[in-house]
């Protein structure tokens, strides 16, 4: 089956709508509607944000011009960390004999999207914690998280990049780095919510980590990835997803063995 049409298939299962032509035909809409695609990924580029101890994203050169034989060709060779940019982490990054980034099951990665909104929360608190009742809210308004679901954190954050002072709350570089850091994050308490009482696919958020920068334990990342529960950090755009009704798809470079990975990750909304 050709992969567009596979896509599709995917689609229509996610929405519950397979056998429905109704629902084939809001599947077709998102072949033909650019604003039913949402981009959640920053550009990998000499500003994208990194941890302070990790080697940055380059791009280096091999070729870049007209051959000798006068056809044009360009080749490059990039280099940098696994956990930079926008990207996955993977479970075994924080639990050991968890899932590495190529055994990461596809179904964690595609499916539907709740996005938790705190950024008036967080607008005037860089080291808010989004809790326990952030979630109540939610679902006091919308409904429980459903089983499968990818929950979206969005604090505001991602309007910072790539201001790597704002964003991060420091430009120290190194060791010296890590302690100056602050941005929001998911608290433990909220992390080990969705793992008791919630089937969550993964969590994103668009800071720099799932645990928030004053963070010296990682608990929040020990808690979900313990479960097998993958996160995506660095998520751009999600003011651009509503609270409920879209989907995403998070494909990560399927790096075997990897503790995370540069992640290309997409929303999808229909009817948009």
């Amino acid at each position: 089956m050709a992969p567009i049409r596979l896509l599709r298939l995917a689609l229509l299962m996610a929405s519950g709508a397979v056998a429905c032509s109704a629902g084939g035909e809001r599947v077709e809409h998102l072949f033909q509607s650019p604003d039913a695609w949402i981009d959640l990924t920053h550009p990998f580029n000499e500003e994208a944000i990194y941890w302070p101890t990790a080697e940055p994203f380059e791009l280096e050169t091999v070729a870049e011009g007209v051959t000798e034989g006068g056809w044009y060709y360009t080749a490059y060779n990039f280099s940098g960390a696994e956990h930079g940019g926008t990207h996955l982490d993977a479970p075994i990054h924080f639990s050991e004999g968890k899932n590495a980034t190529d055994e990461i099951p596809l179904s964690r990665l595609i499916g539907p999207a709740v996005v938790i909104d705190v950024t008036i929360q967080a607008a005037g608190n860089p080291d808010y914690l989004v809790a326990v009742e952030d979630f109540e809210a939610f679902e006091a308004a919308h409904g429980p998280i459903p089983a499968g679901a990818i929950v979206l954190l969005r604090t505001g954050w991602s309007q910072r990049w790539p201001d790597a002072g704002s964003y991060l709350g420091t430009t120290v570089r190194g060791e010296e780095g890590v302690p100056l850091l602050h941005f929001p994050g998911l608290a433990p308490g909220a992390a080990r919510w969705l793992v008791q009482n919630r089937a969550v696919a993964a969590v994103g958020i668009d800071t720099p980590s799932i645990d928030y920068g004053q963070s010296s334990t990682f608990k929040s990342h020990r808690i979900l990835y313990a479960e097998n529960i993958p996160g995506f950090e660095n998520v751009a755009n999600l003011e651009a997803m509503p609270e409920t009704g879209g989907y995403v798809i998070a494909l990560p470079m399927k790096i075997e063995g990897g503790s995370g990975a540069p992640l290309r990750i997409i929303g999808v909304v229909p009817g948009r």
